[in-house]
């Protein structure tokens, strides 16, 4: 398909009462994921990749309270495990495929 090798894919994840919005995710290699923390969230949130396909560089954003966003386009198949540092309930699991 003309074209196709423009197109980007990106995936957005609310962050709301110390969890993530989507705890298990599956998404195509190449998509972009967007956390996103409301204006009104009330409390600090990071995102924080505990573990990935190994060549995959770890990430880590900055702590904020609202009205932030972050995000990392997942280039490698494989399993991501997202957690908040300082929420340890608030863990996500991203899987990656072809």
């Amino acid at each position: 398909v003309a074209g196709a090798a423009w197109a980007s894919q990106e995936h957005v994840v609310a962050q709301k009462n110390k969890a993530f919005a989507v705890k298990k995710l599956t998404v195509k290699v190449g998509t972009t994921v967007r956390w996103n923390w409301p204006d009104d969230t009330g409390d600090t949130h990071d995102v924080k990749l505990s573990s990935a396909p190994r060549g995959v560089i770890r990430f880590h954003s900055e702590e904020a309270g609202s009205a932030y966003s972050f995000k990392r386009k997942l280039t490698r198949v494989g399993t991501y495990k997202i957690v908040c540092t300082l929420h340890e309930e608030m863990r996500q699991t991203i899987t990656v495929r072809r």
